[in-house]
């Protein structure tokens, strides 16, 4: 396999890959300096600052794409155009209009398109997801998120990890907000409309920052995710779960902290008791990079099923799209 991109949250990615029982046989950057890096890091062969060139030379069996939204398409026409399987960092495009594109691509070349959309690998919503299955919470009433990584304030504000942050249009429901679109989708299930109020708190960035969005699920579940990348929550790793999470039924209410620590309170009850699940802290939000990538590789292996392809990943971006309107609206807009 191969990687292009070289960026802050590469780190992660080469790191898992190094983990997995898989032959990283090259990696493709502009800056060659920054790939020579890496590549000196996990032994990574061959070095290239040419994508199609790599591609030629190497004819890698999967090709993970980890460069910031605008290169996206270019890379994923080069790759389908010789049918080779990608995984593709998000946000996927800066378009439904490019995602639509891209996803139809791949899919007339045969060819798999996984969006490393990694928040739902994240082990926490795991077991959240076991203990709705399992019932513990009977009848799901609501769920709430409130993001609060507190990385978001002053001039300096993301420029020493991704820069780019401060010069996106869209930023909290496109870049950040997404991965708890997905994460509700994952855990409950088609939603039927969605309302939103932004904000943009701090004038260094060019897009929103702040903002609430209430969503209504098939099942009649209620989510709400109440976002602000300036303010924090208490945590040893503000960017470990970059938030809280609340769900309430009819048999009990489960809690996440900022911890990854999961409790459950039974209904009637004035005390929570902490559910004791397995994760690791290791890279990033509990080791969910390394879950995806070992999830794509066991489908192209094993044929196993496999989660966040490009055409269902669109459904994500479409609720992106309405929450916008439904700002700009100032009302509600159903799916």
């Amino acid at each position: 396999m191969a990687c292009v991109g070289a960026g802050y949250f590469s780190q992660f990615q080469y790191e898992a890959w190094h983990r997995l029982d898989v032959d990283l046989a090259a990696i493709c950057n502009k800056t060659e300096a920054n790939a020579r890096k890496i590549a000196d890091t996990y032994g990574i062969a061959q070095v290239f600052t040419d994508f199609a060139q790599m591609l030629d030379r190497v004819k890698p069996d999967l090709v993970d794409i980890i460069t910031p939204p605008a290169t996206h398409v270019a890379y994923i026409e080069l790759a389908a155009a010789r049918g080779i399987p990608v995984i593709c960092q998000k946000p996927f495009t800066p378009s439904l209009k490019e995602a639509e594109y891209a996803a139809g691509l791949m899919e007339d070349a045969g060819a798999l398109l996984v969006i490393h959309e990694n928040f739902r690998f994240q082990p926490w919503y795991g077991e959240i997801k076991r203990q709705i299955d399992a019932g513990s919470l009977g009848e799901l009433y609501q769920v709430a998120f409130r993001l609060r990584p507190g990385d978001g304030q002053g001039p300096e504000a993301y420029l020493a990890r991704q820069p780019y942050f401060q010069e996106m249009e869209r930023f909290l429901v496109h870049e950040t907000a997404i991965h708890l679109i997905d994460v509700f989708r994952y855990l409950f299930g088609e939603m039927t409309s969605v309302t939103a109020v932004l904000r943009r708190l701090n004038p260094a960035i060019k897009g929103e920052d702040a903002g609430v969005m209430l969503f209504d699920f098939e099942n009649g579940t209620m989510g709400l995710f109440d976002g602000n990348r300036l303010s924090d929550h208490p945590a040893n790793n503000r960017r470990l779960t970059m938030g809280e999470m609340m769900l309430e039924g009819s048999l009990g209410s489960l809690r996440l902290n900022g911890d990854g620590e999961v409790f459950l309170r039974r209904h009637g009850d004035d005390g929570e008791h902490r559910i004791d699940y397995d994760w690791q802290d290791r890279n990033f939000g509990g080791d969910c990079v390394f879950a995806l990538q070992q999830h794509v590789v066991e489908h192209l292996r094993n044929g196993a099923p496999v989660m966040n392809r490009a055409r269902d990943y669109l459904t994500n971006i479409r609720i992106e799209e309405a929450a916008y309107s439904s700002n700009e609206l100032g009302k509600r807009v159903v799916l």
